[in-house]
Order: C-alpha cells, then structure tokens, then sequence
C-alpha cells in the first residue's frame, strides 16, 4: 500500500451509522439533564451537595470562610426552614479543602438548581458504574434480565433515592472503593494509591474498608500504594495552601464540631431509645464486639485469596455504621455490593433454584426498605425510622456471614450437589 492511500484511509470520516450512534447519545444525555434539573426544582433536599457547592461558591465570589457557621446556617435553613437546635445536626462543612475544591465546576453554575442537576446526573451514571464494578469484583456474569435488574435496583431503590435526592457524596465515595479493589487485583499500585487518598475522609462511609485497605498493603508490602497515596497528597495540599493557606485549623474545628453532634445519631443513641435507662452502654459494647470480629477478618484475610478480600472489604462497608459514627441512610448504597456478592453465591450454588432466590432476595432487599418508611410516615414512630437504620447492615452482615464458608472454600463438595439431583 503506499503512502498517499495510507493517508487517505487514515482521514476516513466516521460512517453514518457512527454519527447517528453520537448524535442519539447526546439527545439522550440532554433529555436526562433536563429531566435531573427539572427534579431539583421540583424535590426537596439536596443538602449535602448545597452545603459543599455553597462553600466553594463563598470561597469563590464571597471571600467567606467555607468552614463557617454561615455556611452551615444555610443549609439549617434549607433543611428545618431555620437554625438547628442542640439536638439536631448542624450540616458544618467537614471536607478537607483540597476535596471542597473538586465541586468549584460546579459551583461556577451560579444556579443551585441546575448544578444539583448535573450532580444528580453525575451521580446516576456512577450507581451504574458500582453494579459494573461489584460485578467485576465478584468475577459473575449474570443473564442479560437479572444485569438490567441489578441497575434498576442501583437507581430506584430506597436508600439509593435518598441519597440521590439529599446529593449524598457517598455515591461517588463508593464508586472510589470499588476501583480501589480492582486497581489492587490488577497491580494498578500508583492509582489504587491516588484514589486511596481521595476517599480519606467521610469515615462514617467507609472508615473501616480504609483501614483494611491500609493492613492489606502493609501486609503485602505493596509500597507503591503509598508512593501514589502520598505524591497526591503532597501536590493537593500544595495547591490547597497556596489558594487558602488558613483553613487546616477551622477544618479541624469543623470536624471536631460535626463529630459531637454527630453522636446524636449513632447506634447507641438508637439503642438508648430501645433500652431506656441501661447500666453499661449497649451501643459501645456492640460496636467492640462488631470492631473484634472486623479485626479478626482483617487479619484472616490479608494474604488471602482476592475473593476473600472483595468479601471482607464488603463486611467493612457493612460493619461501619455500627461502629460509632453518626448514621445517614443515604450512605447505605455501599451495601449494593454485599447484595451483588450474596446474589453471585445464589447463582453459583442453588443452580436448581436460582432465578427464584434471586428474584426473592432482590425483591426483599427492594420492598421491604419502602414498606417500613411508608408504615413509619403513616403511624409517626420513631420506631420504624430505626429500624431503617439498624436493619440494613444488619442484614448485609448476616448474608455475607452465610455465605461466608464457600468463600473460604470455594470447590464444589459433594453436599453443594444435593439440591442439583433430580
């Protein structure tokens, strides 16, 4: 071939087919982003993406402090119509500036509400993303049906609503945990490391797989973790000072105000209500033992196989809301990947019966979250608003338990046969 027709081959236009491919994608991302902006005018909440998009923007064009009580005073008066009160919580911005300065796009749409529509949309595509990547994870492929029922799950269930419509970070904070795993089964050292820093705040969402990241490279001796961990440290605390070059001091007293009335939220202020009056506090002694048994696993698994890691990771993600820390529904949507594990443990095991245990256990996991809020909104107790909270990891616990002897045995045996037999 020469020259010239290698040349002319190379300027090839894209075909038809291409270009109507590009323009129905475009269409249908324009359509979304009407429909998500059309929603934040029309739902409530979107607090947590207001209060960092109304920090950056004070920082921006304001000159004020993005950690002050201004600030959070503006989200109250989203949120309770007015400043909160001692019992409730404040909304104090708790993010590190050099994460507070990853929402300065957005904070450029001078539009709450078309900013939280392109967030919501962000946020949209990355629960896709999270079924791709625990899918990817748990090493399954599952039928074409059951893959568009795991997304639909991803997008409508209760705790992933609440966080769409509050703005939750905790999307994309999962989303982060996921390519962490896969980065590490990949040898991806520098990156794992990169994105292990970005996720190193917001413990309430995944302080406990953070540390387990942290045992398992110590344990490996897998250093080029740390070397991308700590160069994005060190380059995103350099052009963080040298924007603001104050805010490490009203940071940590940010977080040190949100922990404090944060404990009004925790397990053992959910388990005082249910145990008036105890001589020892309950919550305290829950969170060791769940913090023991966590610890054990961590330590069993750090030379283990790579699926025993994907499944103690999960029991992190499950185990972090009942040790201590201030408890949101809307960060709930780290559980998708301990459903996508059980659900793989179903389809592998229970050949005979597996699309109806799917179908169950999906059904389950989806309903019964709308079936306790909606008895909750109609009889006005507390009670159904706990149990919202306490059952969900709950739950994720005891499904990764049972399934746990077949992740440190993955071969078939002879009594995994039993209900194959006809």
């Amino acid at each position: 071939m020469s020259l010239p027709d290698i040349r002319r081959r190379s300027r090839k236009w894209l075909s038809i087919e291409e270009i109507s491919f590009l323009v129905f994608l475009l269409i249908l991302i324009l359509a979304l982003l009407a429909l998500n902006i059309y929603l934040a005018r029309t739902l409530p909440g979107g607090e947590w993406f207001y209060l960092r998009w109304n920090g950056a923007r004070a920082f921006l064009f304001e000159q004020v402090e993005p950690y002050s009580t201004a600030i959070a005073q503006r989200v109250q008066n989203l949120i309770y119509g007015r400043n909160a009160t001692a019992s409730e919580y404040p909304y104090v911005l708790n993010d590190p500036f050099y994460i507070v300065l990853l929402y300065t796009p957005l904070a450029l749409i001078s539009d709450f509400t078309v900013a939280r529509g392109v967030w919501m949309l962000l946020s949209e595509t990355a629960l896709i993303g999270i079924v791709v990547l625990s899918l990817r994870l748990s090493e399954w492929e599952p039928p074409r049906w059951l893959y568009i029922f795991l997304v639909g799950f991803a997008l409508f269930s209760y705790f992933s609503l609440q966080s769409l419509i509050s703005n939750s970070p905790a999307i994309f904070l999962t989303f982060l945990y996921l390519a962490i795993l896969l980065a590490l089964r990949s040898y991806s050292d520098e990156l794992a490391g990169a994105l292990l820093f970005l996720v190193a705040y917001q413990w309430e969402v995944g302080g406990l797989l953070f540390l387990y990241l942290l045992i398992l490279v110590l344990a490996n001796r897998r250093w080029n973790v740390l070397t991308g961990f700590g160069m994005s440290l060190f380059l995103a605390l350099v052009v963080s000072l040298l924007i603001y070059s104050g805010w490490g001091l009203p940071y940590i007293r940010a977080v040190l105000s949100d922990w404090l009335r944060g404990t009004s939220l925790n397990l053992n202020s959910i388990l005082s209500v249910w145990f008036p009056e105890p001589r020892f506090s309950i919550g305290a002694i829950v969170s060791a033992v769940f913090g023991v048994v966590v610890f054990i696993e961590w330590i069993g698994s750090a030379q283990s196989s790579f699926r025993r890691i994907v499944w103690t990771a999960a029991l992190s993600l499950a185990a972090t809301p009942l040790m201590g820390f201030a408890i949101f529904p809307s960060n709930y949507v780290v559980l998708i990947l301990p459903l996508v594990l059980i659900l793989t443990l179903v389809w592998e095991r229970w050949i005979r019966n597996r699309v109806l245990a799917s179908i169950l256990i999906l059904g389950l996991a989806f309903w019964v979250p709308f079936g306790i809020y909606f008895r909750g909104t109609m009889f006005q107790d507390r009670l159904y608003s706990d149990l919202l909270t306490v059952i969900p990891p709950v739950a994720a616990i005891i499904g990764l338990y049972w399934m746990r002897w077949w992740v440190l045995h993955s071969p078939r045996v002879w009594m995994d046969q039993i209900g194959v037999r006809r």
